[in-house]
């Protein structure tokens, strides 16, 4: 893949200028003999990693930075860590006035965390890659958990993105797979970015939705090869991971990158903060998540013509919100009501474009189809439909929607099948 024509600024046909602020984008085997030129231009660094990530090339990286190593935050490996204010202020502590630089070891916590904080103090930050487990490297969003809320906060894409193979490859097989799940997810997203654009006449840029397609089409079938833990399928996926960052950096948002499938997964996420109980990997929900948002394309599908059901009260709503989310209700139902979709009637236009909408929605390969690409890197369904009761699953399939302020196949699927 060519990062560097990628990261030069465009034109793109749908109107906009496309661009995305990383300097350099390098993977491959001993790229982390690298650290000394990406670095050379700064004189005060803070590291940042946990004690996991810490020991897959903590040491060579402090010893490489030498007296530029102005201090660390390695957070402890034995428990979860949480992109919360506690984290926040952990980092935030060890920042001093002549601080230019943070320097990242880790995937998806570690990566939100620098991003948030080097944004909040005016720094810039690099990151070393420990594991293909999310697409969140290139992108400008920060994925943190505020107030007990799920949020992605705008902030800004890393200089420096270093991804060495022999670490990778290396990884614990659980971050590989969640890669490979948040890769696979695009189907579901990308749907639901087409679908928005129909129904709510949201921005639309053919150009991204294709660079995000031709990377799910190249590496979806990659889950027997990244099992084994093939170096070429490792760079691919790193690749593709790393692209669907960039996509979305292109566009401002996170949208050519998470919809519904995203909605679930951030939906388990924070119950099983709130409620101490289990759920999986980020991409790993995500691409579960995908198989069931899947399933209620499929339940439209046989739809001859939309039909508005009666729904829930707002009083049925309220207490739904408040039962499922506890201590982060009150934010889910703020959101909401500044949004104020539940107020708005889309049946006509559902009634009005119904032969479009349902073209679209056939666009997705079937909900067994994904559930074969998920088996093949050693994902079952089962492992999904056992962590997660049907009651679960159905709640998040009703209320996963009301975390974001984004259109998806949950809201047409709340809108004519509850």
């Amino acid at each position: 893949m060519d990062f560097e024509e990628m990261l030069r600024p465009k034109i793109c046909s749908c109107g906009r200028e496309h661009c995305c602020e990383i300097k350099r984008v390098d993977i491959g085997s001993g790229i982390l003999s690298r650290i000394t030129e990406t670095t050379k231009s700064y004189r005060h660094i803070l590291l940042v990693a946990d004690e996991n990530t810490y020991s897959t090339c903590g040491a060579q990286v402090e010893a490489t930075l030498g007296s530029k190593l102005e201090a660390d935050v390695v957070f402890p490996g034995d428990t979860l860590l949480v992109p919360n204010e506690s984290a926040i202020e952990a980092i935030q502590g060890k920042l001093t006035a002549n601080t230019d630089l943070l320097l990242g070891i880790g995937s998806g916590v570690i990566q939100d965390l620098c991003k948030y904080v080097s944004f909040e103090a005016g720094h810039p930050y690099h990151i070393i890659a420990t594991a293909p487990s999310m697409d969140g490297y290139a992108s400008k969003g920060a994925a943190m958990i505020l107030s007990s809320m799920k949020v992605t906060v705008n902030a800004h894409v890393p200089e420096v993105i270093l991804a060495d193979l022999d670490i990778l490859k290396n990884a614990p097989m659980a971050l590989i797979q969640s890669g490979y799940g948040d890769i696979l997810g695009k189907f579901s997203c990308l749907n639901d970015w087409k679908l928005s654009s129909v129904v709510n006449g949201e921005y639309f840029c053919p150009v991204v939705y294709g660079m995000v397609e031709e990377m799910l089409q190249s590496t979806k079938d990659l889950g027997p090869k990244l099992l084994s833990r093939d170096p070429e399928a490792i760079g691919r996926l790193m690749e593709a991971l790393i692209g669907v960052g960039i996509a979305m950096a292109y566009v401002g948002n996170s949208r050519p990158a998470s919809g519904s499938e995203h909605h679930l997964s951030h939906f388990f996420e924070i119950t099983g903060l709130l409620n101490n109980e289990f759920y999986f990997m980020h991409g790993t929900d995500v691409a579960y998540s995908a198989v069931y948002t899947q399933k209620l394309r499929e339940a439209l599908l046989a739809l001859d013509a939309p039909i508005a059901r009666g729904g829930h009260t707002r009083k049925d709503w309220e207490a739904a919100i408040r039962s499922i989310y506890t201590d982060a209700a009150e934010g889910v139902i703020a959101l909401q009501e500044k949004l104020g979709w539940y107020r708005q009637d889309r049946l006509p236009i559902y009634k009005e474009k119904w032969p479009h909408i349902k073209e679209i929605l056939g666009e997705v390969p079937s909900s067994e189809a994904l559930s074969g690409y998920l088996a093949s890197v050693g994902l079952p369904m089962e492992d999904f439909e056992q962590a997660y009761s049907p009651e679960k699953i159905q709640n998040a399939l009703f209320y996963a929607k009301d975390l974001k302020d984004r259109y998806t196949v949950l809201w047409l699927y709340y809108d004519l099948m509850r």
